[in-house]
């Protein structure tokens, strides 16, 4: 192994080791409340156990702290109401604890009792956003995305049971998301009425169009993409992925050897048809090229269309030769920050074996480690140092074994 990657996994041991114990991981106790939630992926004890579950399946760490973790992350009441998601309540718990009973078959009863739950949430979801469809009103942002919706559950349904009939309904609603509304056929049929908040907001007054992963149309892209990729058999989505890459390809700047997307659209924006420079987003997995750039390689390689992928590799390529860009980024993380990346960049190069990308891989992980001592970072795993390892991790091992960790970031 060498030396970078050597470095990386140290960096990410330390980074681990200071997340060991949940009566200390924050520094002033347990902080109460919003994303801290236990049961939060994003900010709770479920992503810092998601951190230490991936390093026991890759005997790097202690099964004792992954269940330590998880018995945190399991405490209390569990969310299977309208706000579960993904990230939050049962799904999120089923997901963390899906990669730990792969290992284990201590945690079979638990997980057995979270996916009964996330069942319910998610038929209850896909009847909501089907009689909203029917209506032909447009899609509020939590019905589809990642973070909040259908985009995100599809996925983890995808990861835990492919060819299970709550997939495949799941995937037909992401399809009949792409197909037109009897709206003005001028905005595509996944086009919200509210602002990028997700909610109205009069500097946004005819709603905006999302090409993030976290919260647009680049999730489903994702997702129907990986799909394909695994043969699940649901109609109609090759048809969607291509929809879906047309408007994106309609919106595409840049060149060939330099592409990039607009994080999103206004109204004004979409009638003048006009993307000005100051559109492009920072370089982030959320809604920048760390995203879109993963998500149109997952579409080349479910379309057979290796232009788009050598495309959306070349696009990565530049923004990581692009001191510029790289100086955009926010923080350590996986969502606004370096890790988010690194990771996105190390899953394109081990899709198709990117020697170029590849090459850039060291510098930018000794960018995230000269990073992590300066501020205080979160412990978190979205925003944090739980993120920032599991990248640094993956790096140093060389491996994200399924069921992938990155699923939660329509990255796998």
């Amino acid at each position: 192994m060498s030396a970078p990657f050597i470095a990386a996994l140290s960096a990410a041991e330390q980074l681990a080791q200071s997340l060991a114990d949940p009566r200390t991981a924050w520094p002033d106790g347990r902080p109460a409340g919003g994303r801290a939630w236990p049961q939060s992926l994003a900010g709770g004890a479920s992503g810092i156990a998601l951190l230490h579950i991936e390093r026991a399946r890759s005997g790097h760490g202690s099964w004792y702290t992954a269940h330590t973790w998880l018995t945190a992350a399991l405490h209390g009441e569990v969310s299977a109401t309208a706000n579960a998601s993904l990230l939050f309540g049962a799904p999120a718990l089923a997901f963390i604890t899906h990669r730990a009973a792969d290992a284990s078959r201590r945690y079979g009863h638990v997980l057995k009792r979270l996916d009964e739950a996330t069942f319910v949430v998610t038929r209850n979801r896909l009847a909501e956003a089907h009689q909203r469809i029917d209506r032909a009103a447009r899609p509020p942002m939590q019905e589809f995305d990642l973070i909040q919706g259908l985009s995100g559950l599809a996925a983890l349904h995808l990861s835990r049971h492919a060819h299970h009939d709550i997939t495949h309904e799941t995937l037909a609603y992401l399809v009949r998301l792409t197909e037109p509304l009897a709206a003005p056929v001028t905005l595509p049929p996944w086009w919200m009425d509210v602002a990028p908040s997700g909610a109205p907001d009069p500097d946004y007054p005819g709603g905006h169009g999302n090409f993030g992963l976290a919260h647009g149309i680049g999730s489903a892209l994702s997702v129907l993409s990986l799909a394909l990729l695994r043969d699940v058999a649901v109609a109609g989505m090759a048809e969607a992925v291509q929809r879906i890459c047309t408007w994106t390809d309609q919106w595409r700047q840049g060149h060939k050897t330099a592409a990039w997307w607009p994080g999103l659209l206004s109204v004004e924006q979409a009638t003048s048809k006009e993307v000005h420079h100051s559109l492009r987003p920072r370089p982030s997995w959320c809604y920048g090229i760390a995203g879109t750039a993963r998500a149109q390689q997952l579409a080349g390689l479910a379309l057979r269309d290796p232009a788009r992928v050598q495309g959306a590799e070349n696009a990565l390529l530049a923004t990581l030769r692009d001191a510029s860009q790289l100086n955009k980024l926010s923080g350590i993380g996986l969502c606004h920050g370096t890790a988010g990346l690194l990771h996105a960049a190390w899953r394109m190069a081990a899709e198709t074996g990117s020697a170029p990308i590849t090459a850039e891989l060291p510098r930018l992980a000794e960018r995230l480690i000269k990073e992590l001592p300066h501020d205080h970072h979160d412990p978190e795993l979205l925003d944090g140092t739980a993120g920032a390892a599991l990248a640094l991790h993956t790096l140093g091992t060389g491996n994200a074994p399924a069921p992938h960790w990155d699923t939660f970031l329509a990255l796998a």
